[in-house]
């Protein structure tokens, strides 16, 4: 898809083939050298190029072309509004390798590893066990080493490449050629073969590599979730149900009780309470009637209204929104593995070596036979099985402890966004606050005439027939207060207004109150509770702040991290939370896309951003920030649009989530630099021939199982709950 910006103009394209984020920044070299081009981007998390051109100068088959001739490809899109390429059949295939690998794996390292185990001829066992695991699993690991080699680069697939073939090649040669005639003993006479490192490099990598595509997969399900809260059809006022997509500007369309109001319009007629929560993440029901706009998604919680459609398709303010998103996600730069970082300069130091080694023992004098074992030994040695396991391992147990404090991470790419973040953005309703109304005072005017008891009761039994969330409000603190509800003789229900009842033969009205209160003058909403022609007292109903939130603000501030809450609600409301928590930055009155805006300002003053919201306006900055933290509790769009969820909706948990993923960042930074400082210490005994490799084998398993050990430490972590 295309979009004009000025002269120019943007092409989004969907790239196949890429293993690691090294492909991404070769790609987006390459891109980005084409006459014509102003900026290319490549998104490796989404498999996206965006490339902005001048289509005078060049096009998107200039494009297709250079990314075809660094051995990518254009995988077909279709524009679906989600933003999300399908890699359902990827994924399926990754996970049947690993399957098979790791089905083949067991019964070779046992065979290989335990004396007890072995029998006559074991060896010819294990390399037909062996043998598919590194021709067929492997492959994607030769295809791309391959397109390395061609294109001069290498990456950890190179490696696992030449390191697994190593392992195996060596293996056959010396099964087949060595000593066939003594490997008929019960170990196989002298024959050294390594089948179990190559099977165990494959299947370890092949699993990290799945959970990590497992993450790419759900890329674009922000927009899906976003697009998804819209109404399918709207029943035009003549009667006729159309699809969405059919509407048009100055259609009037019906909205019933409990349906969602089917694209941005202006109110004709009728009046009820609108919940925008979805939209603004505010709880109150707002009141409307004739010439008042309303929202597309948002929904008709009583009443009966007729609007006329002022927007519809991509201009509606839901469509805005999940632009909002597709744009601040497509913006994030690919993610740069700490592995492939390293690996740039490993790996090509490792071939070297390996061929000096070679070449060393032969001009040395040494046979053919022993330059080649200590060439091996040096690539077994190097060979990336603690590698393979230093993130996947960390990531396992660290999301494994995480699931059970309520926490949920997306992947290693959010562990590495958490080391700078030095500034949190809180929502205000669902996140700060419960997000959902209830009575937090009840007040008689004449306690001489009527006690506080007797108004809530008179109250709960008028708006037991409503179904405004404000009267199910009302209703529900009666009973949590053990306090009988009358059932009115006669019900009148005033969308938008408040209700007529009679209670005990007592015409009872509803109604905002009609003088100011403390409670009014916070925020709060002040219900008056009106019969025999006066006020008798007064409902105070309001967003009630969570017992933990002020709890979790100091746990912020106990990490060195800045808060500041930004909400769509008005000043005085906003101060009042914010002072009672311990927060002193407030940003009120935000609109949908504000927060997003305020995100960017901040970064742009050179602070690290994390964001935690629930509501569909908190969705666009959630995936503008640095780290987005979604409270499980709120929408789905928040929740796929962020890095971590919280399930339990508690505030703390966000705490947590920042100590656990930086605890499992370093977990996973200490495990690679073991790893690599195993070989670095190795390699020069591989070398030097002190170092034949069934030790190097074995020296790898030690290293792995350090890795392991190291990364099970996670499990102790403990939260603030």
């Amino acid at each position: 898809m295309t979009e004009s910006t000025n002269t120019l103009e943007r092409v989004d394209l969907p790239i196949a083939g890429m293993t690691c984020a090294a492909c991404a920044a070769r790609i987006e070299r390459g891109l980005g050298k084409l006459d014509g081009v102003d900026t290319a981007t490549v998104n490796f998390a989404t498999a996206k190029a965006t490339v902005t051109f001048d289509p005078a100068a060049t096009g998107a088959d200039a494009f297709r072309s250079k990314v075809e001739s660094l051995g990518y490809s254009v995988a077909d899109f279709v524009d679906d509004g989600t933003g999300d390429n399908d890699h359902d059949h990827e994924l399926a295939d990754l996970r049947q390798r690993v399957l098979v690998s790791a089905v083949l794996s067991v019964p070779l390292v046992a065979i290989s590893m335990i004396p007890g185990l072995q029998f006559a001829n074991w060896q010819w066992v294990a390399a037909a066990l062996a043998t598919p695991i590194v021709g067929w699993a492997a492959a994607g690991f030769h295809r791309a080493a391959l397109v390395n080699a061609r294109h001069g680069t290498v990456t950890m697939d190179t490696l696992v490449s030449v390191g697994t073939l190593a392992a195996f090649v060596w293996s056959a040669v010396a099964l087949v050629f060595f000593d066939a005639a003594a490997s008929t003993g019960m170990h196989g006479g002298n024959a050294d073969v390594y089948f179990e490192t190559a099977g165990v490099i494959v299947t370890l990598v092949l699993l990290g590599r799945y959970f990590e595509r497992r993450a790419r997969r759900r890329a674009g399900a922000a927009l899906r979730a976003l697009l998804s809260l819209g109404a399918k059809t709207a029943t035009l006022e003549s009667g006729d149900s159309i699809p969405i997509a059919s509407l048009e500007v100055g259609d009037r369309f019906i909205v019933r009780a409990g349906e969602r109001i089917a694209t941005d319009g202006q109110v004709v007629h009728g009046t009820a309470a609108v919940d925008a929560s979805m939209l603004t993440g505010e709880p109150m029901p707002v009141d409307v009637g004739p010439g008042d706009h309303v929202v597309g998604a948002t929904i008709n919680t009583n009443g009966r209204l007729v609007v006329e459609a002022t927007h519809v398709g991509e201009a509606t303010a839901l469509a805005q929104i999940a632009a909002l998103v597709d744009a601040a996600q497509g913006s994030k730069a690919a993610v740069q593995r700490l592995a492939d970082r390293v690996s740039a300069v490993f790996v090509p130091v490792v071939f070297v070596i390996a061929i000096a080694t070679l070449s060393g023992w032969l001009i040395a004098g040494g046979t053919a036979r022993e330059a080649f074992t200590a060439a091996v030994a040096v690539l077994i040695i190097a060979c990336p099985c603690a590698l393979g396991l230093a993130t996947p391992t960390a990531l396992m147990v660290g999301t494994g402890r995480g699931a059970q404090l309520g926490i949920v991470i997306r992947g290693a790419e959010v562990l590495e966004a958490t080391r700078s973040i030095d500034t949190v953005l809180l929502d205000k309703t669902g996140t700060i606050t419960e997000g959902a109304m209830a009575v937090t005072e009840v007040a008689a005017v004449d306690h001489e005439t009527v006690d506080e008891t007797e108004v809530l009761r008179v109250a709960a039994s008028a708006e037991a027939g409503s179904d405004h969330p404000i009267a199910a409000a009302i209703v529900r603190a009666a009973r949590d207060r053990a306090i009988a509800v009358t059932t009115p003789t006669s019900f009148v229900d005033h969308p938008g207004i408040g209700v007529d009842a009679t209670i005990d033969g007592r015409e009872v009205e509803i109604r905002r109150a009609v003088f100011a209160t403390d409670a009014a003058a916070r925020g709060a909403t002040v219900i008056g509770v009106s019969w025999g022609g006066s006020e008798r007292g007064v409902v105070v109903v309001e967003d009630t702040i969570r017992a933990t939130s002020a709890e979790a603000i100091k746990g912020f501030a106990d990490l060195g991290i800045r808060t500041v809450m930004v909400t769509g609600d008005h000043e005085m409301a906003a101060r009042r939370v914010a002072d009672a928590v311990g927060i002193t930055e407030v940003v009120a009155g935000t609109l949908p896309g504000d927060k997003a805006r305020v995100v960017t300002e901040l970064q742009a003053a050179g602070a690290t951003v994390a964001v935690v919201g629930d509501g569909v306006n908190d969705a666009p900055a959630l995936a503008s920030a640095d780290l987005g933290i979604a409270i499980g509790t709120g929408t789905d769009a928040a929740i796929e649009a962020s890095d971590l969820t919280l399930v339990s909706g508690d505030l703390r948990a966000a705490v947590d989530a920042v100590r656990l993923a930086r605890r499992t960042l370093a977990t996973i930074k200490g495990n690679l630099f073991w790893a690599f400082a195993y070989n670095v210490a190795a390699i020069p005994l591989a070398a030097a021939g002190w170092l034949d490799p069934m030790i190097a084998a074995g020296a790898m398993g030690a290293s792995s199982v350090f890795v392991v050990t190291n990364s099970l430490r996670l499990r102790r972590f403990t939260g603030m709950r």
